[in-house]
């Protein structure tokens, strides 16, 4: 199974929290990773998105289609994201768009065993994987990247 994490990119700050939209700055936050993703993601990779306005307009930057979740939303668990993306048994790909802390909380459990209060930063994505050798199960980065670095990339 391959879990992708990425971040939503830079929204204005304004209240209601969950209706805060991109700034000019996150739009192209979110067109760079987005065309760096776009031709890596694995076929039939399922997408998941909170429904915080800043996670729908970091989706659709894909022009992909894509689920809303309220598993995934701003007050998201460990617990919630896991269940959501059926890590680590789930087969495919899954693209998760969230909200710290939820998303450095998975990605410090899934690389060190324990959750810790891990950033990821505004826009990037954290890639994973995990493999089963000699019988056991490892859990594999295969990229953290910023969407600064994903333009450099694309």
């Amino acid at each position: 199974m391959e879990l992708i994490l990425w971040r939503h990119a830079e929204a204005l700050d304004t209240v209601p929290d969950a209706s805060r939209k991109l700034s000019a700055r996150g739009e192209k936050q979110a067109k760079q990773m987005a065309a760096w993703l776009k031709p890596r993601l694995p076929k039939n990779t399922r997408i998941l998105v909170s429904p915080a306005t800043r996670c729908q307009q970091t989706a659709q930057a894909l022009e992909l289609d894509f689920e809303t979740s309220r598993l995934l939303s701003t007050d998201a668990s460990v617990a919630d994201l896991i269940a959501a993306t059926e890590w680590p048994t789930g087969s495919g790909a899954v693209l998760v768009v969230g909200h710290q802390p939820t998303l450095g909380r998975v990605a410090a459990l899934l690389l060190s065993g324990e959750e810790a209060e891990w950033t990821v930063k505004k826009g990037a994505v954290w890639w994973f994987t995990n493999r089963v050798r000699d019988g056991e199960t490892r859990t594999v980065l295969r990229v953290s990247m910023g969407p600064d670095l994903a333009a450099e990339h694309s």
